[in-house]
């Protein structure tokens, strides 16, 4: 009962922030456009994808320095396709959301997908698409950027999260829900990169347990089956990597 109704209650803020998202004018300009407003001339996409980190990875900076030049790589080759977005590096593995247009989002999938063909140290091991959302109409990010977290960083995991076996559709609609409460409060403090956000307020982190129970999961596509997802004509609404969508996020 209790996780039904913690369903429902997420189910239900989603709901009312993509009422209000649709309600947002759709006249744009360039400005917006080149700064990550609000209001895009692309269809706006949303792509989260989870992975453990290498074992034997010393240090975690290659992740970031890794999605640092395919970042670059891709604004060079989408010029208008600005990619924005956030990447956690927890010590055991990382949560990143990335925002853009369906090529920018295929090539980060692409590239995942060469990673595990040709792995190497700073490879992502097992990686997992926990969500992707599309025809979004505005962004929680003004910018890409990272942020390095240490194990006593973020909030502490609630009590039933630790106790209960929890569904992939709870753990996404919390993995959500933080993320939506990072990007209000980015709006709010008028701050461009949510690190120092982050270090104002850890609650907002994502906690590393959520991120790690998600990958426990056996529901969620890896790179290639989202890829295959990505191009049947099936695939119009929000999914998390699931080939049958859930009831929870496709009322989103």
């Amino acid at each position: 009962m209790a996780a039904t109704q913690k369903v429902e209650s997420l189910s239900s803020k989603l709901r009312e922030l993509r009422g209000s998202e649709e309600e947002e004018s759709k006249t744009v300009t360039m400005f917006e456009v080149l700064h990550g407003g609000t209001r895009e001339k692309i269809v706006l996409q949303r792509l989260i994808v989870a992975a453990p980190l290498p074992k034997d990875l010393t240090d975690r900076t290659e992740i970031e320095a890794h999605y640092e030049k395919l970042n670059f790589q891709l604004s060079k080759q989408y010029k208008w396709d600005n990619m924005t977005g956030l990447l956690l590096i927890y010590p055991s593995c990382l949560l990143h959301v990335i925002e853009s247009s369906r090529e920018v989002l295929l090539s980060v999938l692409v590239d995942l997908k060469d990673m595990q063909q040709q792995p190497d140290r700073s490879s992502l091991e097992a990686p997992r698409v926990v969500y992707m959302a599309h025809n979004l109409q505005s962004r929680l990010f003004q910018q890409w950027s990272y942020k390095v977290l240490n194990a006593d960083q973020g909030p502490g995991i609630a009590k039933d999260l630790l106790e209960e076996e929890e569904s992939t559709e709870i753990l996404v609609c919390t993995v959500l829900s933080a993320l939506q409460k990072l990007g209000d409060q980015l709006e709010t403090s008028k701050k461009a990169l949510p690190g120092p956000v982050l270090d104002e307020n850890p609650e907002l982190i994502v906690p590393q347990k959520v991120v790690q129970k998600l990958l426990a999961q056996d529901d969620l596509n890896t790179p290639v089956q989202q890829l295959q997802m990505y191009t049947s004509p099936l695939n119009i609404s929000m999914d998390f990597g699931q080939v049958i969508r859930s009831r929870v996020l496709t009322s989103v």
